[in-house]
């Protein structure tokens, strides 16, 4: 069953992933939309992180993420108003997807199901804005992507640390 799940994630993403990077060069409006999304599906998650966690250090680290990715969201859509673009209402679909295999996890399951998909979801978030700082066209949404980079490379790396925390266990 689980193989099952696995093979749905991976079709996901390839389509999602695959159709950003396809082009040469990031459009302001593509990196908003995606960006913003990014940062939904990281408050959705961490609000059910706070909701079925054990672990004192997932709840930390999913509150940090509620609040981090909600300032910066909130940075982005300002910015977007300023250039008519539009945000994401919705996380993206493949976010869509690993939150509800974690909402079938409860416990020590639900732990290390977070951290992983938190390497996960921050690695592909960190690969946008580096890509973002270095070919978006727009000065400021460029500025913002290169400013906004250094926090996301600390969560990435703070996931990591939870996972190795929160491995399998014999």
């Amino acid at each position: 069953m689980m193989g099952i799940y696995k093979a749905f994630v991976a079709s996901i993403l390839l389509a999602v992933f695959g159709s950003l990077y396809a082009a040469d060069t990031m459009e302001a409006d593509d990196f908003v939309d995606e960006a913003s999304a990014k940062g939904i599906a990281e408050i959705e998650s961490g609000k059910l992180a706070l909701e079925k966690s054990t672990s004192s250090d997932i709840k930390a680290f999913a509150q940090q993420m509620v609040d981090e990715h909600t300032a910066t969201n909130e940075r982005l859509a300002q910015i977007a108003r300023s250039k008519n673009l539009e945000v994401a209402d919705e996380a993206e679909l493949m976010s869509k997807a690993k939150k509800w295999i974690l909402q079938l996890r409860e416990g020590e399951s639900f732990d290390e199901a977070y951290a992983k998909n938190q390497v996960a979801s921050h690695e592909n978030t960190v690969q946008l804005y580096r890509r973002a700082a270095q070919d978006l066209k727009d000065p400021e949404l460029k500025a913002f992507a290169g400013k906004t980079l250094p926090v996301l490379e600390h969560h990435w790396e703070e996931a990591r640390q939870l996972a190795a925390s929160h491995g399998k266990r014999d």
